[in-house]
């Protein structure tokens, strides 16, 4: 916090509430916006500040506003929760001094409503209020008003949470969740200094001397005690005790550090561009302070990990369907996955890219088919270059590494070169038997690609023919397209078929094939 966050939030407020000195700004503009997960000491922090600067801190609850209000007029309220909230923002506005206005969780909020701020953090610094059934156009230029917002990348529904453009354009966001710069090591010890307290053993010694905290830390970390000094005495049991415990607190800020990265990471992707179900799971201070209330010194590493599993198994009980998707990712971060997990953590990640293909049961049939013939030729596409790939490892001349000829000295000449004789013979003949075994590798494992792209094929093109016979010319011109790709690909088998007659069997022809051709040709 007095390292990295007060620099930066500092730099924000002087820019809405004015400095002292040379550097003071006559344009007084702005909005501090924080975008965090969940757990990390946004409210608290600015509360905090707010009271070091001697603004009244007003904090608006974005969930107790709703997303149905999108008015500042607390009679549009839908309900009296609701309409409190919204006069005590007027109050604020009424005020109009040594006020730091703070909109909490605004993941929850409308945006048309929070795109009433717009006007109040540009220059102008204005912005429509009702105080008590009364309009007012509230003008703060030149008054001690901040303007501070504190959100969630995702909604109370899990969906990504999208703040209008014109308002982000004139805020600083930072997310208080994330490294900022270069300050990793100062940002992964922030996980262990606000959960001293929470700890029954270091808390003793977070109460007794911060500077003796950081020592143990070092300590931990090291394992020496040559160059480090306490303040106050402890003895040799209590020491071991601080160090015990501090590194299983180590491997606890480890997982959730993880956790947080994929959280981050997972909010700031696309729907369209995902590859895997969302990670809802959290990794803030309030998890790692959760955790290291129950971590004890006699702990073995069986008993810390499953201290750690179990609280993310209780967070993910909250998530429903998304449970068991979010415990398995939960798992491959940590590498802990069985083989029987790791099987079904691939069947969801196949079943969700070909739903996000699909685009869902309510989408139109014609664009599925159209976006299962995409993937189709991406597939085609993936064919060519694995047999141009082979193509260029078969024209490649083999390298041959000839065996070591260390011999005796006792040698003549003529035996060495009677040995180099058989040895080539035998090479020739190794490389000969090399060459056949991969040219049938090769080719059994072209026509059995080939093979698997007709029955896909057959299976694709006979529904349509069946659904869509005679109703689209579209639908008809890829059929044709395909039943001419079918002839090629016959051809090269064809070729294929005749150049290793001993190797490649002849195609199966599915059953479904006779049926597709004649519903086709009485089309």
């Amino acid at each position: 916090i007095d390292r990295v966050y007060l620099p930066l939030l500092g730099d924000n407020l002087a820019k809405q509430i004015g400095s002292v000195g040379d550097t003071k700004r006559t344009d007084r503009q702005g909005l501090l916006m924080m975008i965090s997960p969940p757990g990390y000491g946004k409210t608290t922090l600015m509360e905090y500040i707010a009271n070091r600067l001697g603004l009244i801190f007003m904090k608006i609850n974005g969930p107790a506003i709703g997303n149905r209000v999108t008015s500042l007029d607390p009679a549009e309220a839908p309900n009296a929760a609701a309409r409190e909230e919204v006069e005590k923002l007027n109050l604020s506005f009424e005020m109009g001094d040594n006020v730091m206005i703070y909109l909490d969780d605004i993941q929850h909020c409308n945006p048309e409503f929070l795109q009433k701020f717009i006007s109040l953090c540009d220059a102008q610094r204005q912005i429509e209020g009702v105080f008590k059934g009364r309009t007012n156009t509230y003008d703060l230029r030149g008054k001690r008003v901040c303007v501070v917002m504190a959100g969630n990348p995702y909604t109370e529904s899990g969906e990504k949470f999208k703040i209008p453009d014109m308002l982000s354009n004139r805020a600083d966001t930072y997310n208080i969740g994330d490294i900022v710069g270069d300050n990793f090591d100062v940002f992964i010890s922030s996980y262990v200094e606000n959960c001293l307290t929470s700890n029954p053993v270091l808390g003793k010694l977070a109460n007794r001397s911060q500077a003796d905290v950081y020592s143990v830390m070092k300590l931990s970390e090291t394992g020496q005690a040559d160059d480090i000094e306490f303040e106050g005495t402890y003895s040799p049991d209590e020491l071991n005790e601080y160090v015990s415990t501090m590194k299983k607190l180590y491997v606890v800020r480890e997982v959730i550090l993880k956790v947080n990265q994929q959280y981050i990471y997972s909010a700031g992707q696309a729907d369209e561009y995902r590859t895997e179900p969302r990670f809802l799971l959290q990794g803030s201070y309030r998890n790692m302070n959760r955790i290291a209330a129950r971590v004890l010194p006699v702990m073995n590493d069986d008993e810390l990990w499953t201290l750690i599993t179990s609280s993310y198994e209780q967070d993910a009980q909250t998530l429903t369907t998304g449970m068991e998707s979010n415990l398995l990712k939960f798992k491959e971060l940590l590498g802990r996955l069985d083989e029987t997990e790791q099987g079904r953590w691939n069947d969801i990640r196949k079943t969700f890219k070909q739903n996000l293909l699909l685009g869902g049961d309510g989408d139109d049939k014609l664009m599925m088919i159209i976006r299962q013939l995409s993937a189709f030729s991406g597939g085609l596409d993936t064919i060519g270059e694995t047999i141009s790939s082979g193509v260029e490892k078969l024209n490649q001349p083999p390298i041959i590494k000839l065996p070591d000829q260390n011999e005796k000295l006792t040698l003549t000449l003529a035996e060495v070169l009677a040995t180099i004789k058989l040895q080539r013979e035998d090479m020739k003949k190794h490389i000969d038997d090399i060459e056949l075994t991969n040219n049938r590798e090769n080719a059994q494992a072209m026509v059995s690609v080939l093979e698997e792209q007709f029955r896909t094929m057959e299976i694709w093109l006979s529904p349509v023919a069946r659904d869509e016979n005679g109703k689209s010319e579209y639908i008809q011109e890829l059929v044709k397209r395909f039943e001419n790709m079918s002839q090629g690909y016959s051809h090269l088998i064809k070729v294929l078929k005749e150049s290793h007659p001993e190797v490649v069997p002849s195609p199966a022809k599915p059953k479904s094939k006779k049926t597709h051709r004649k519903k086709s040709d009485n089309g």
